[in-house]
């Protein structure tokens, strides 16, 4: 077999090799669209590929009802370095994976730096083994004993190439930069110092980027301020703050924690927009009518004071119709900015309405809340839903950054814009065959059409499930240099400007509304921030993708620790995923588990073709979306695999879990499991 050909001869395939850890694989082809594409590789016809790995492959013919190949070359490795657990043999260090996608194990040569057997440990592969050969690699890491959270957690990021510190000379700039603004900096911008703006943020937030304002005109419009924190006056262009923010990409939240992509002196200190003190900003200052239509807007370099750093909690209640002493005392205390947070939810419902109107989808993620002691370990597991508050800021962040977006490609300025496209047809038509055995028709895969099937199981039990089979048809959202509009928000310009201390997106438009303000967007100055926005597109996807694995990977690691503390409970919960093996099933607080077909009663059972049912003898049906209650039977931290059973079932045998089935899985380039990028963080906002 040969690797690395730069021109693969004519009559082979070329596509990804996906491999399933029971012996075979998929080709995926790179010209590709549908799922009819696809190759299957039988057990031994791999070639010495690796899951992930680009292939040439050759067709065999077939292999009873589906198409078949083999590959006959490796054309670039996608696993080069690789995480599991060290073992000792014979005084031979080998590490074996934690996919089990993988072929292992691999033996540890060089040096063993300190590597121990039963520690968690990355590998860069120096050889990929042969028949006759094993796979290699030298230690590259190791991060403690195998089998905890915390060592687990560490290799994640390691995985994904997520750097807790930040180098030295990185924090060295970050202390340079005073902590205050300097008296000389306000000089040409507006002063804004003497408005009524505010933040909203989560209780626990510490990187407060964005700021609010509304008031009325003398025409009785409304007039709302979005306020931003000019990230780019102290990260500049080159510099080594803004080399380490563009290879970092994003800020990444899971649990109670943040990696940052600045610096805590910047994020949390001089950018944060702290109450009561100096701040630099970008305003987006938008005038609406009574309809929410952007009527007129300015975009300026601004200097604010906020009156109040605001929680989303101490909001909601003031805002609900509670009449108890805590809300009482809220609505005493904040009286002076009550009347404008009224206005505030009043004015963020009319931009809710028009975004509906016009198409945008009411996706609902159900995503977690982790709550951790104060050692970390997760002590619950909360469904975090969306408060009036958080609407609001959303809503208003939103409208910024359409604004923003449509003010620069009217000027047919560079801009990263965040793009989302349509549903694939095949995508759209393996959402309909999903849908058909809960009685849900969708006759055009386009947003009016989406909606009509989130509106049709609006409070129903199987909402969480269809919502998730739509975010599953859908698209990925992505950074382009080219503005190819929103399809899930229905929005003809979209940008992210809103948060440039955690998104390097949101700092390349701001370096590029600062340059177009002060007039040197022209010339030489225009194409090398062409030029850099194509790389930050680029780039800024790549690295929000990592973020994004990343988080979940996590996550699924604190849930299993929690789990393992609740074995033999039972749960109420739901069919997530349906395979020949089992079924996948979501509990209502978001933590997914395995049930395999060995714990069902009776059988044999038989997957349907979609695998959306799982049938049995005397008419036992197992259906995508029906609830289900099950009992916990095991939890592992180490790799967040939590296994269920039926309450008063037998823990059946542990076995390598199959591969979680996606109906509709991610396609060629910009294809995906999600539709935008709806994990909260932190600071509880949606990513769009």
């Amino acid at each position: 077999m040969t690797e690395h050909r730069d021109h693969p001869p004519s009559g082979g395939v070329t596509g990804r090799y996906q491999a399933t850890g029971r012996g075979f694989g998929f080709l995926i082809p790179q010209d590709g669209t549908r799922r009819e594409d696809d190759y299957f590789i039988p057990p031994r016809c791999e070639g010495g590929a690796w899951h992930g790995d680009t292939v040439l492959a050759v067709p065999s013919g077939e292999d009873g009802d589906r198409r078949a190949a083999s590959v006959t070359a490796v054309l670039e490795r996608a696993n080069k370095i690789v995480t599991g657990t060290l073992r000792r043999e014979n005084r031979v260090l080998w590490l074996e994976p934690d996919s089990p996608k993988l072929p292992g194990p691999i033996q540890v040569v060089g040096k063993a730096r300190g590597g121990r057997a039963g520690d968690k440990a990355a590998v860069a592969v120096t050889s990929y083994g042969s028949t006759k050969r094993p796979p290699m690699g030298t230690l590259l890491e190791t991060f403690g004993p195998a089998g905890t959270r915390a060592a687990s957690t560490a290799a994640v990021l390691y995985q994904y190439e997520i750097d807790r510190d930040f180098p030295v000379p990185v924090l060295a700039a970050a202390e340079e930069i005073p902590q205050s603004v300097d008296p000389q900096a306000p000089a040409g911008r507006a002063d804004l110092r003497n408005k009524c703006i505010i933040t909203i943020d989560g209780a626990s937030a510490k990187d407060l980027d964005d700021a609010v304002s509304l008031e009325r005109d003398d025409q009785g419009r409304w007039v709302l301020g979005v306020h931003i924190a000019d990230v780019s006056h102290y990260v500049t262009a080159g510099s080594p703050l803004d080399l380490e923010a563009f290879e970092r990409g994003t800020s990444v939240y899971f649990a109670d924690q943040v990696v940052p992509m600045l610096p805590e002196a910047l994020s949390n200190g001089i950018c944060s927009l702290n109450p009561r003190v100096d701040r630099l900003t970008l305003s987006c200052t938008m005038t609406l009518g009574a309809d929410g239509a952007l009527l007129d807007h300015r975009i300026e370099q601004s200097v604010i004071r906020t009156a109040e750093r605001m929680t989303y909690e101490d909001c909601n209640l003031m805002l609900s119709r509670e009449d108890g002493p805590q809300a009482g005392a809220l609505r005493a205390r904040y009286a002076a900015i009550l009347p404008m947070l009224t206005d505030m939810a009043a004015l963020a419902r009319v931009l809710e309405r028009r975004r509906r109107l016009r198409g945008s989808l009411d996706l609902e993620t159900g995503e977690s809340c982790i709550v951790c002691g104060p050692d970390g370990t997760p002590t619950d597991i909360l469904r975090r839903t969306q408060g009036t508050s958080e609407a609001l800021i959303e809503s208003f962040m939103l409208c910024a950054n359409e604004c923003v977006a449509q003010h620069l490609a009217t000027l047919r300025k560079p801009a990263v814009y965040r793009v989302h496209e349509k549903p694939s047809a095949d995508k759209a038509e393996g959402l309909r065959a999903m849908l058909a055995p809960l009685n849900i028709a969708l006759k055009d895969a386009d947003s009016f059409g989406l909606q009509k099937v989130l509106d049709a199981v609006k409070d129903k039990p199987e909402a969480p499930m269809v919502h998730a089979m739509v975010l599953r048809a859908m698209m990925k959202a992505r950074y382009d240099a080219q503005n190819l509009g929103h399809f899930g928000l229905a929005a003809p310009y979209y940008c992210h400007f809103t948060s440039p201390i955690r998104r390097y997106p949101d700092l390349m438009v701001h370096r590029i509304l600062t340059a177009l303000l002060a007039g040197a967007l022209e010339g030489g100055r225009e194409k090398k921030l062409a030029a850099a926005v194509q790389r930050a597109a680029v780039q800024s996807s790549q690295r929000e993708l990592a973020a994004q694995s990343a988080e979940r990977e996590i996550e699924k690691r604190y849930m299993a620790e929690y789990m393992a503390g609740r074995l033999g409970e039972t749960f109420p919960g739901a069919v997530s995923g349906v395979t020949k093996f089992g079924l996948f099933v979501a509990l209502a607080n978001g933590v997914e588990g395995f049930l395999p077909v060995a714990a069902l009663p009776g059988g044999p059972y038989r997957c349907d073709g979609l695998h959306t049912v799982l049938t049995g003898p005397g008419g036992a049906r197992y259906a995508f979306g029906m609830a289900l209650e099950v009992a916990c039977a095991a939890a592992d931290p180490a790799s967040g695999q939590v296994d269920f059973v039926l309450p008063g079932g037998e823990p059946v045998e542990r076995s390598p879990r199959p591969a979680r089935p996606d109906p509709l899985p991610p396609r060629r380039k910009g294809g995906g499991k999600r539709a935008m990028h709806v994990p909260r963080g932190r600071k509880g906002r949606r990513r769009r």
